[in-house]
């Protein structure tokens, strides 16, 4: 993982299992932001903590309208009313690989239009905020750690992980998967260590996709510990075969800090 300034050439967008980013022009602003009661002091531990306070969101995405079969920007966003699994990494001065940055949320895509603009045809889509980042979890912070960056993978991970918060944690936090393509079942999992070596490496409890599949239609999902787990200081991805022997994906892991 590199360090320092970045741009938006090295930023990735995905959304239920697709890669959009070779259809994108740009991504707006990703939001996270939290209002304050009126009645509330600077230092009150409320500002900055209440779930239904939050506001995320990607905002309007700008992109090149395409058709192409299956994978086309068209025929994958055409629609309207759907919750997507978005994920969004940035890669720092280089295409994103473990340990970067990642926005994670789940999205309800409002529209899609079509317009002319320059002799070019684009397609603008916008998506609604949320105030957590699935409805079914509690949790308010989109921002993680990419684990496993977007590629393929035919065999269990024996690498060293991540440290990305310098100490354990017991308060949660939650996964995020992209399975663009398999070849049949498999499923996704983050697993931690206090000691960042391969044979200190164990599940984490909850941390778990469950079996999936994308040999048809890519998927996504985001799957929540409880906000009292302890979790340790490094983390890395994993993975089960089950019928498949391929699975390409990206994953992310989102640590609720103390």
């Amino acid at each position: 993982m590199a360090t320092g300034r970045t741009t938006q050439r090295w930023l990735r967008f995905y959304a239920d299992g697709y890669d959009l980013s070779g259809y994108l022009r740009k991504v707006e602003t990703l939001k996270c932001e939290f209002d304050a009661p009126t009645d509330a002091a600077l230092l009150d531990e409320v500002r900055n903590a209440l779930a239904d306070q939050v506001s995320l969101g990607v905002g309007s995405l700008n992109g090149f309208f395409d058709n192409t079969a299956t994978l086309g920007l068209h025929v994958v966003a055409s629609g309207a009313g759907v919750k997507r699994v978005v994920m969004v990494v940035f890669g720092i001065r280089a295409e994103p690989v473990n340990g970067d940055p990642a926005y994670v949320g789940e999205f309800t895509q409002l529209g899609y239009q079509a317009q002319e603009d320059g002799g070019r045809i684009v397609a603008s889509i916008p998506f609604g905020e949320a105030n957590a980042v699935a409805a079914a979890i509690a949790y308010v912070n989109p921002w993680g750690v990419l684990l496993h960056a977007k590629g393929a993978e035919t065999a269990i991970n024996s690498s060293t992980g991540v440290d990305d918060a310098g100490a354990a944690t017991t308060r949660g936090g939650y996964l995020c998967y992209q399975l663009f393509s398999s070849n049949g079942t498999v499923t996704l999992k983050v697993q931690d260590a206090e000691v960042n070596a391969n044979g200190s490496f164990a599940d984490l409890s909850g941390a778990t996709s469950g079996s999936i599949n994308a040999s048809v239609t890519p998927t996504a999902g985001i799957v929540a510990l409880g906000n009292t787990a302890t979790v340790r200081r490094y983390l890395r991805w994993q993975l089960v075969f089950g019928t498949a022997t391929t699975a390409t994906f990206a994953l992310s892991f989102h640590r609720a800090r103390n």
